[in-house]
């Protein structure tokens, strides 16, 4: 099945970058007709219109989370997306949006959930509370988003060894690549059709 990708950004945009380059490669069906984020300057929407996909920064500045969803979600609709991808977005969903898309809005998150993941758990802290807890593993999940952060069926997990002389800075390098495997790979599941959910796991049918 191919859909319409919609990301949302609100930096660098590997990970976007990512999918774009599978889009190239014909790894994936689906195409990326929308990037949104909500830094201006953010280099996602630079990667975006390189590749002459539209690329919208939206302001959240003094507006409520409501009706600054309200605002993606007409622009989202207005692009006909199909799937929105979360990919390093520092905003969370209101409620309201994930209705709007029903799991059919995925979040890339650098480590193995359950763990690590919640509330104050997003780029670096990720990976200092990983190396802080002494854990000799990390990752990555690609999951459905639900209204509790981080949390949602699993669709892609991939595991990264955590080394003794590993920094926040080496970790994250080395679990990028991961990153975009992983979210290539879930969008390959969905475009598929071929899975079921059942409870916090997909199952591949």
């Amino acid at each position: 099945m191919l859909m319409n990708i919609g990301v949302l950004v609100s930096g660098r945009g590997t990970n976007l970058q990512s999918i774009i380059d599978a889009q190239i490669r014909g790894d994936i069906k689906s195409k990326v007709v929308l990037v949104i984020s909500n830094k201006k300057d953010a280099l996602a929407l630079e990667r975006a219109r390189n590749h002459g996909i539209p690329a919208i920064y939206v302001q959240s500045k003094n507006k409520d989370p409501e009706t600054y969803d309200s605002e993606i979600v007409n622009i989202l609709k207005e692009y006909n997306v199909e799937l929105v991808v979360l990919a390093g977005y520092l905003k969370i969903l209101t409620k309201k949006f994930i209705d709007e898309f029903p799991d059919r809005i995925i979040n890339i998150h650098p480590a193995m959930l359950p763990c690590f993941g919640g509330k104050g758990f997003y780029g670096e802290h990720v990976h200092e509370a990983v190396l802080n807890s002494g854990s000799k593993f990390s990752g990555c999940t690609v999951h459905f988003v639900r209204p509790e952060i981080d949390h949602g069926p699993i669709i892609v997990q991939k595991c990264v060894q955590v080394f003794d002389d590993d920094t926040i800075e080496t970790l994250a390098e080395r679990i990028l690549p991961y990153e975009h495997m992983a979210l290539i790979e879930a969008i390959k599941i969905i475009e598929s059709g071929r899975f079921k959910i059942e409870g916090m796991r997909v199952k591949l049918i």
